[in-house]
Order: structure tokens, then C-alpha cells, then sequence
């Protein structure tokens, strides 16, 4: 046999992986992995349906569209404020996924610092390990996930190279406010240090809140690239599409990556996303409907000894379970899919290090027959 000196030793299977299948294994209902069991919006089938049969089904540009980009352009215009050129700004993506891989591979070189929040989407930290990176963790702590800036600042060295931002957060739920985004500029005013932002929940946020991308802040877009995701949007996680949004001397480099890696995404539903969000209105209610499924579920959990953090933006829900079981969190989210049927996913594997916290993550993107299914058996645990 051929030695392999592999690039990731651990061989870690992702938590979703292993809880979906176990999900599978017992027939459990699976609130863990991060997915609707619902439907795009029907208009957005049509529209995949129309431009079937308008014959796209060629390679589309490298960098993506031009009719989806432009739209995408508007759309940023309108919510933050920000123009960016659609031609050189805007990159059409394999899902979200693959632009935070991209952009993670163009920038970071061997011994290059990347600092990330934790607890993380598990992504970030392989992907830095492949490009020869090192993760910085900046931990969080429940209930709040607060972050304090001058220790974030003691975090920066000279081999600093970028910080990865996720907000709104999976799996904390939290998300970032306009003070925030100020501290963070005023760090890294004088710096070469990249932001790299992860806002694939964009428009899952509650409470009649704003967004607060980067997008909007002059000083951090120059440095700043961010990313996000029509599946998480519109419902089509298995479409498997995003984009990256970046001045043009950093989306440069991306494109340079990101050609070799994929090319070019699926043309039919690129045309598809650009008729579909010719409308606003496609995206603009897109958190009152999450917002309603949120509160159904946290109503659902009323009548249990789970105990809600807050929920300020994605369709995930963490939750205390200490009144049930001091189990660690794999142990408990495991035992209750063997024997309760139901699946969530545990906080620990958000983390590099151990973490003895008593937290799991629920998601509520699911048809309220799903989640009434579920109620009946939360309310079965003691």
C-alpha cells in the first residue's frame, strides 16, 4: 500500500453526518441537520421549469450570470447601501460552502493565523488546515455569546491574516450589531488582515431587526469578503448555490481559485434565481415566515424541561437540557434519538476543545406536521 501523509489526519466524520444517519438508523425525526422539509417558493419552481425549456444548458461564465449578478448588485444596493460592480465585485458559487473554501485557499498561505469564533460552522477549521493556516479560536460562552473585544485584540499577531465573521451565527443563533462592526474596524484599522463573512442567514433575522452585513461599513468593505447562499434563502439547500461578494483587487484572487476548482455553476438555476429576484419581495419575507416558525417551536418547547437561549436569527434553536441529564451533549443528543426519535445536534463539535456545556441545537425549518410530531415526543422525555 501507498503511504499517505494526509492533510486531514483526524479523518473526523461532520456531526451531521453521524447524526443524520443515526437519525435514519432509528427512524427519528430529524430536527439536527440544518435543511427545510418544505419546498422552494412555487414561483421559484416555474421559473426553474421556464428556463428548462429555454434550452440553458451549457456552461455558464466562469464568474457566474450576468442577469443573476446584476440582480444580486441591486439587491446589495437597496439593503446596505453598497455598490459593487458586478462584472469584477460578484462571483456566482457552488453553494456557500465552496465560497468559503475559495476565498479561505486564496488568501491563506503555511503559517498564516486565521482567527475564528467558537463555537464555529465545522467547515472553517479544515479548511484553513488545507491551506497550511493556523486557527486562532476566540471562544464563546452561552448564554450570551458575547464577545469582548480587548481580549479578541490580544489575539493579533503579526501573522494574522484574516478573521472569519458568521452572522447571523450558526449554531448560536446570535448576530452581529452595528457596534460590533464598529470595534472590529477600529482593531484592524492599520492592519493587512482580511475579513471573511459569513452571512449565508441574511434574511433570517427576527424581531424586525436590520441586517448588519459588512457590506454596509466603508471603512471594512475594502478588506472584506462576504458570502452568502440561495439555498438558505429560498429553501433549495440541495441546490447547492451561493455567491461571494468582494472589491475587485480581493475577488481577483478568488476568481483565480475558484476557476480551477469549479468554473462555472449550474446555468439553469443561476437564469432561474435572476427572474425569480427580479422581484424584492421574493427575499423580503422571508424572515416573518421563519420568525412564525420560531415561535411555534419555542412554543412547543413550553411544555418541556428544555431550556430556550434566545433566538435572534437562522432557524436553529439551542437549548439547555441540564434539567434532564448530566450526559455530556454527544451522549444525550444520541440517547434521544435511540430513545425518544428525535435528532439534535450537539454544541461540543462547534468547538476545537473540550466543552462541558449541556447544549444542543434543534433546527425548526420544518412543516409544522413535522413539528408537532416532534412536541409529542420532547414532551415523552423525563
Amino acid at each position: 500500500m501507498i503511504h499517505i501523509s494526509s492533510k486531514l489526519p483526524s479523518g473526523d466524520t461532520t456531526i451531521f453526518t453521524e447524526m443524520s444517519a443515526l437519525a435514519q438508523q432509528y427512524q427519528a425525526i430529524n430536527l439536527g441537520q440544518g435543511f427545510p422539509d418544505f419546498d422552494p417558493p412555487t414561483d421559484l419552481i416555474r421559473c426553474v421549469q421556464e428556463t428548462t425549456a429555454m434550452h440553458h444548458h451549457q456552461y455558464a461564465p466562469m464568474a457566474g450570470d450576468k442577469s443573476l449578478r446584476a440582480i444580486i448588485s441591486q439587491k446589495i444596493e437597496s439593503l446596505y447601501g453598497s455598490s459593487f460592480d458586478p462584472i469584477s465585485e460578484i462571483t456566482i458559487t457552488a453553494g456557500a460552502t465552496q465560497a468559503l473554501f475559495t476565498a479561505i485557499t486564496a488568501f491563506i498561505r503555511s503559517g498564516d493565523e486565521v482567527i475564528i469564533f467558537e463555537p464555529a460552522y465545522d467547515s472553517y477549521r479544515p479548511s484553513i488546515i488545507l491551506a497550511g493556516g493556523i486557527t486562532v479560536p476566540y471562544t464563546l460562552y452561552a448564554p450570551d455569546f458575547n464577545i469582548d473585544w480587548d481580549n479578541l485584540k490580544r489575539l493579533i499577531t503579526d501573522k494574522t491574516k484574516m478573521i472569519i465573521i458568521n452572522t447571523p451565527n450558526n449554531p448560536t443563533a446570535t448576530v452581529f450589531n452595528a457596534q460590533d462592526w464598529k470595534k472590529l474596524d477600529e482593531i484592524l484599522t492599520g492592519t493587512q488582515i482580511i475579513v471573511l463573512s459569513d452571512e449565508v442567514y441574511e434574511h433570517l433575522i427576527f424581531d424586525g431587526c436590520p441586517h448588519e452585513s459588512v457590506l454596509k461599513y466603508p471603512h471594512l468593505r475594502d478588506r472584506s469578503m462576504a458570502v452568502f447562499s440561495f439555498g438558505k434563502t429560498f429553501h433549495c439547500t440541495g441546490w447547492k448555490i451561493g455567491y461571494c461578494v468582494g472589491s475587485e483587487y480581493l475577488m481577483q484572487e478568488f476568481r483565480k481559485v475558484h476557476q480551477w476548482n469549479v468554473f462555472s455553476v449550474n446555468s439553469i438555476l443561476q437564469k432561474a434565481l435572476a427572474t425569480y429576484m427580479a422581484d424584492p419581495q421574493s427575499y423580503q419575507n422571508i424572515a416573518k415566515f421563519y420568525e412564525v416558525k420560531r415561535d411555534y417551536f419555542r412554543q412547543i418547547l413550553a411544555d418541556t424541561s428544555f431550556k430556550p437561549l434566545d433566538v435572534q436569527g437562522t432557524f436553529f434553536q439551542l437549548c439547555d437540557y441540564s434539567a434532564y441529564s448530566d450526559m455530556d451533549d454527544r451522549s444525550f443528543a444520541k440517547n434521544m434519538v435511540i430513545h425518544h426519535g428525535v435528532a439534535a445536534i450537539p454544541l461540543s463539535p462547534f468547538y476545537n476543545h473540550e466543552n462541558e456545556g449541556t447544549l444542543i441545537r434543534f433546527c425548526f425549518a420544518k412543516s409544522t406536521e413535522l413539528l408537532d410530531q416532534a412536541a409529542k415526543k420532547l414532551r415523552n422525555i423525563h
